[in-house]
């Protein structure tokens, strides 16, 4: 199965629009005048920041920057390395990236370009990084799943624990923390039988050639039977950090 990758990036934004709500209102989103997303991908995010800001978009990808172009109208998007942002210093009131640092060769670098492309007292924010290294999955059986992705990131480049880091980024990239944590999983309805779809399809996707297919598939087949008898739990702690450019 072939992934939609608009659908995937429209899925993590949905796991994050309360936390966004909260830390965009905390940031004073809906007072800026600029705001840059660095690694905008399909504009899923991009298109749902609030308040009459101008919006920027970056991303190294030509083909999703097309797609963000039809779902983020009226963003000016540029395609370019988050490492070396083309922007003069201090342009933006509100700097934010959304499931990026991890896939980024140094993540340090990217919050320093961030952090000097922001105003003074402007404000940084790294909405979701994830750690695999604590990820979580029942019945015991499907703990594989979670081993097999972590190598599978770092045969693709990422970093799969970045999340723990995050706030020691922050602090060494000088930027002055103000709130940290995770997002709040679970206790909501368990995902409909199209988003477990689209999970897979990331899943197969990422471990094409690394795992047997009739081990895939055998897992795949416990999954939906936990899920349908209620017994599935799968969590991956997922960080967040903002803080101000001093």
């Amino acid at each position: 199965m072939s992934v939609d990758w608009h659908l995937r990036f429209s899925q993590q934004a949905g796991w994050t629009r309360d936390l966004r709500a909260y830390l965009f209102g905390r940031a004073g989103i809906e007072r800026a005048r600029r705001v840059l997303e660095v690694g905008c991908g399909t504009g899923a995010v991009l298109a749902e920041v609030p308040g009459p800001a101008a919006r920027f978009g970056l991303d190294l990808e030509p083909a999703r920057l097309a797609e963000a172009r039809i779902h983020a109208p009226g963003a000016r998007l540029l395609c370019a390395d988050a490492h070396a942002l083309p922007f003069p210093d201090r342009a933006f009131d509100v700097t934010f990236c959304h499931f990026l640092l991890l896939w980024t060769r140094d993540p340090l670098q990217v919050l320093q370009e961030m952090k000097r492309v922001t105003r003074p007292g402007g404000a940084v924010l790294a909405l979701a990084e994830p750690d695999y290294s604590r990820r979580v999955d029942e019945p015991a059986a499907l703990a594989p799943l979670g081993r097999w992705q972590t190598e599978a990131l770092r045969r693709q480049g990422a970093d799969p624990c970045l999340g723990a880091r995050l706030a020691d980024l922050f602090d060494r990239a000088g930027i002055r923390l103000i709130e940290t944590g995770t997002l709040r999983g679970g206790g909501g309805d368990p995902p409909s039988p199209q988003e477990r779809d689209l999970e897979w399809a990331v899943l197969e996707a990422d471990l094409a050639g690394l795992v047997p297919e009739a081990d895939l598939q055998r897992l795949k087949q416990l999954d939906e039977q936990a899920w349908q008898a209620g017994a599935r739990l799968l969590h991956v702690p997922t960080h967040f950090a903002w803080g101000e450019r001093a």
